[in-house]
């Protein structure tokens, strides 16, 4: 039995300590689908090799390895551990292992499902269906859908008329697409999660809309015998001067009770170089202005994207979690709020990009 290997008994210890921990199901993305059993990031065996680094920025993290049970695990184990990984293991087993008995287990994050449920619940997040919506439409009320998914799912199938705008794309956005405080909006995601962050984000920030989440989002529209739109039929455009001092203003009472921590850039690159501690450096602009000037080390990570799905991103549990965002720092005070409550260490730089762009031309 190899020394690498750890049991299911031993990663429910693991995922209960106060230590870094990385999870990864190195399983094909195709067999894991939504989200892996563990809620772990999913690094297929065929990339491992060549993204753990991003993943899990210091080779001396605890980390362990979840396969199908065919073995791929322990032998990527023996690999990585040649090239430099300490502390790297693998699971007993695999998933078929880890979901065997069928019993309620420790997960690496927190499933986004029961998360937001919760938000619902406590917030009391109205809520529009689509039959409601429809007989909004038909009569005439003046009321738009705002599609929280990434431009490339919304452009797959939305509902008909709905504009795509990334959940932390929200406030930025707002104002130039809801310029009325009499306009009905109502949230939509294919389900529930970003959605219901979405509409919540708004009221939060205290838009003076009324704001409602579409129940089940595309699904519930298809389910009520309705049919979707594809293509990028409608989106955001460059936020005008109104929009982002409409984005200043309800993103200060939007993060108002949230504590946040800012940092400089020289503090971040000292925690990034730390050897002691992971740190993450998440630009949560959009992946355009990301490929148009970044800083070094940082990584796109759209902010819509790690409201519901952080783990996808974030392979080490217990790191420090820096965002990146512009001036405004919009989209950073939207995923910080709800992050932070997720339990993640959060703090945000605040970098002048294009006074980059002017002195690069």
């Amino acid at each position: 039995m190899s020394k690498y290997l750890i049991d299911k008994a031993t990663l429910i210890d693991w995922l209960g300590d106060e230590l870094e921990l990385a999870v990864l199901d190195i399983r094909p993305a195709e067999d894991v689908g939504y989200a892996s059993p563990l809620f772990a990031t999913n690094l297929p065996a065929a990339r491992l090799d060549v993204e753990l680094d991003r993943f899990v920025p210091r080779r001396s993290v605890r980390t362990v390895l979840a396969d199908g049970g065919d073995g791929n695990a322990e032998a990527a184990v023996s690999r990585l551990r040649q090239a430099g990984w300490t502390d790297i293991h693998f699971l007993e087993g695999g998933i078929p292992v880890w979901v065997e008995g069928g019993e309620e287990l420790p997960t690496f994050d927190i499933p986004g499902v029961p998360f937001v449920t919760r938000v619902r619940e406590e917030k009391k997040t109205p809520v529009t269906s689509a039959v409601e919506l429809k007989a909004l439409r038909d009569q005439g009320q003046d009321v738009i859908v705002l599609d929280t998914r990434t431009l490339a799912e919304y452009e797959k199938a939305h509902v008909p008329g709905a504009v795509g705008v990334p959940g932390a794309e929200l406030l930025l956005r707002f104002q130039d697409l809801v310029p009325s405080a009499k306009t009905k909006v109502v949230v939509s995601c294919a389900g529930l999660p970003r959605a219901i962050l979405g509409a919540q984000t708004l009221i939060d920030a205290g838009v003076a809309n009324p704001v409602s989440y579409l129940d089940d989002g595309t699904r519930g529209w298809t389910d009520a015998g309705f049919e979707l739109e594809t293509g990028r039929t409608a989106s955001y455009g460059e936020p005008s001067e109104e929009a982002r001092q409409f984005a200043l203003e309800r993103g200060d009472s939007l993060s108002a009770k949230d504590g946040l921590t800012f940092i400089d850039r020289q503090t971040a690159e000292r925690w990034n170089a730390d050897p002691a501690r992971t740190t993450y450096l998440l630009d949560v602009r959009t992946p355009e202005e990301f490929a148009r000037a970044s800083l070094p080390g940082s990584i796109s990570s759209e902010g819509g994207q790690l409201l519901g799905v952080a783990y996808r991103t974030i392979a080490v549990r217990g790191a420090r979690v820096v965002l990146i965002d512009d001036l405004l720092g919009s989209r950073a005070r939207i995923v910080a709020h709800w992050l932070a409550r997720r339990g993640f260490e959060i703090v945000i730089l605040l970098h002048d990009f294009e006074a980059e762009k002017r002195a690069a031309a």
